[in-house]
């Protein structure tokens, strides 16, 4: 075995795997470059998400000519110089290894000069060889022009995601650099169409609002704690506005960005018992800690940290958000019905002598009123004699033989007698309905059932390409954030097959014109519908091409399956919606959506041998 020192653009091709991943990674670091040149005015231009072009400018100190060849040598930066450096970094990048990457897989082209510099320099990069360089006219600062990402690494470009797909990560990217610099304007355009143009800001609570909306800053509380450990400022969302979307979920520690799932655990804890399970919070946490105490050289996109002392950070963190919640008396509602609850005091019997005597009204009739003397003097003709209203009980619908319904022979039934008779229903807590069967009472559980109906109507949606939907009085404006608008965009077929008719509006607002039959047109509802299909079709894209798929399609009608009904006729109309499915015994989870209470059992409740001596 021959052991050989690799070349260099071999080198390059194997640091680039880790550091470009995709266009966003060179967002990130050319945007990361120019906060640490002092720039006070970025712009970020992407053409085809990246693909064919991605450009940053920037009006910083810029580099001399020897400094803009050194540059893309690996290892080289201006940040540090001794191995103490690595104990107090402030800067976004130090490791020198970004730029030789990005040249190492794409063809770039450099224009930078200096304040005192009369001219400016052109270099060029290619497949990680130096081209040439030439002396230009540039305005102070530094242009970099990456071009025809993975051209010589076709495997990798082969696997980016769409379009849509690849500028929402671009975005993501973006952001987080730009809200932890609200003194520094930034713009963002792709394709030529301008995505973000945001001017310096007064503190970060105006950035927010620029970037993601008024409504992300009207959700907010403020947080703050000094401590000799740590120092925490930010914002908290309000436990009632959060969402099941894992979005707007930030950390930053001496101005970088970071993830932590040890810190969000921190976050979570002090909401318990105050957000709906599987809601998370939106929060934007600023952290200040002494730089000897933060490594943040354990990942090569730097995203993930390493505290000194993380579990008094988690414990500092806690408290803070804890206080803030207590603060704005975010507190839980108080529940009469849970267990160790205080009794409600019932009146004595000498209650009586303290009640003010209350005087019951005589009833009283006339027997010489006739009802239809109006009738008559108004040349109308009265009702036949013998003439009654018909009693509501006439006009119930009548049920069949629901067992056989929609089966087919020989298929097994969860329950053998599903009879249901003219009756009325009755509503337990708007969760369950109850009606009589033939061999007791049946008990459907609301939301269970809503599930199996939305369930197969989605399946037959799609199968038959239909769009059944309901419009709203008016249609519904949701915000979801400039990225989360291109998912929208990136499925608007699948969507528009489940009878969902979304449009975009500018570019971080959606249209809701039309949602499926059965969901909810309320504005407060829709919102969170909107937020719970964006979660869906965050999940996986591959499965997201052409049709949704039967896990889909539960995963869907998990979303309309909540809320409760309030009246009979609703009721009833859900349980003929029930029956008229080809499975209404279980979900698609394979749980029981009602269930049969016999009339042995009633009787074993009413059965005086069991309380006998």
């Amino acid at each position: 075995m021959d052991i050989r020192i690799l070349p260099g653009n071999i080198a390059n091709l194997i640091a680039a795997g880790e550091v470009v991943q995709r266009p966003a990674s060179v967002v990130k670091e050319l945007v990361e470059n120019a906060v640490d040149a002092h720039a006070t005015q970025i712009t970020v231009s992407v053409t085809d998400a990246g693909r064919t072009l991605i450009q940053v400018t920037d009006n910083g100190c810029g580099m001399s000519p020897d400094d803009a060849v050194v540059c893309f040598e690996r290892h080289a930066t201006s940040k540090i110089s001794s191995a103490e450096d690595l104990g107090s970094i402030l800067t976004y990048g130090f490791r020198g290894e970004a730029l030789a990457s990005i040249a190492a897989v794409a063809e770039v082209t450099l224009r930078t000069r200096t304040a005192d510099a009369p001219t400016g320099c052109q270099v060029v990069f290619d497949d990680s060889r130096h081209v040439s360089t030439e002396e230009i006219a540039c305005p102070c600062g530094t242009t970099f022009a990456v071009r025809n990402l993975f051209y010589n690494v076709p495997a990798r470009r082969k696997f980016l995601k769409s379009d849509n797909v690849e500028l929402k990560h671009i975005i993501e990217e973006f952001t987080r650099v730009a809200l932890i610099h609200p003194e520094t304007g930034f713009t963002l355009t792709h394709n030529g169409k301008d995505i973000f143009v945001l001017r310096p800001a007064k503190s970060e609570k105006f950035r927010i609002r620029d970037l993601l909306g008024a409504q992300a800053v009207d959700a907010v509380v403020d947080i703050s704690a000094d401590t000799s450990v740590v120092g925490v400022n930010g914002y908290v969302c309000r436990p009632d506005l959060a969402r099941k979307t894992t979005g707007n979920q930030f950390f930053f520690v001496n101005g970088r960005y970071f993830r932590s799932p040890y810190l969000h655990k921190a976050v979570m804890k002090a909401y318990e018992g105050l957000v709906a399970d599987g809601a998370v919070p939106s929060y934007f946490i600023f952290l200040s800690t002494d730089p000897h105490s933060v490594d943040v050289n354990i990942h090569p996109t730097k995203t993930e940290i390493k505290f000194e002392d993380d579990s008094v950070i988690f414990q500092v963190l806690y408290a803070c958000v804890k206080e803030a919640l207590g603060r704005n008396s975010f507190g839980s509602a108080i529940d009469f019905d849970v267990k160790d609850a205080p009794e409600i005091p019932v009146f004595g019997s000498s209650f009586d002598r303290f009640h003010p005597e209350i005087s019951i009204p005589e009833m009283g009739s006339d027997p010489d009123y006739d009802p239809f003397a109006e009738m008559h003097a108004a040349g109308q003709e009265a009702p036949a004699a013998g003439y009654a209203p018909k009693s509501p009980q006439a006009y119930a619908p009548h049920y069949g033989e629901y067992a056989d319904a929609g089966r087919d022979e020989g298929t097994g039934k969860l329950f053998e007698d599903r009879t249901l008779p003219s009756t009325a229903v009755i509503i337990l807590d708007g969760r369950y309905i109850v009606t009589k069967a033939r061999s007791g009472l049946l008990m459907v559980n609301v939301s269970r059932a809503r599930e199996r109906i939305l369930y197969e109507r989605f399946l037959k949606a799609v199968s038959a390409n239909a769009h059944v939907s309901q419009m709203p009085l008016f249609p519904v404006q949701v915000t979801v954030g400039a990225e989360n608008r291109l998912i929208f965009e990136e499925h608007s077929e699948l969507l528009s097959s489940l009878g969902f008719d979304i449009s975009p509006f500018g570019t971080d607002t959606i249209v809701v014109n039309g949602v499926p039959e059965g969901y909810s047109c309320d504005q407060s509802r829709v919102e969170a519908l909107m937020a719970d299909v964006l979660l869906a079709l965050d999940g996986d894209h591959s499965s997201l091409a052409s049709k949704m798929d039967s896990a889909m399609a539960a995963k869907f009608a998990r979303m309309g399956s909540t809320g409760s009904v309030s009246s009979s006729q609703e009721a009833q109309k859900l349980i003929d919606s029930l029956f008229s499915c080809s499975e209404p015994e279980i979900t698609p989870g394979g749980n029981k959506t009602m269930n049969i209470i016999l009339l042995d059992e009633i009787d074993r409740k009413f059965d005086n041998k069991q309380h006998s001596l």
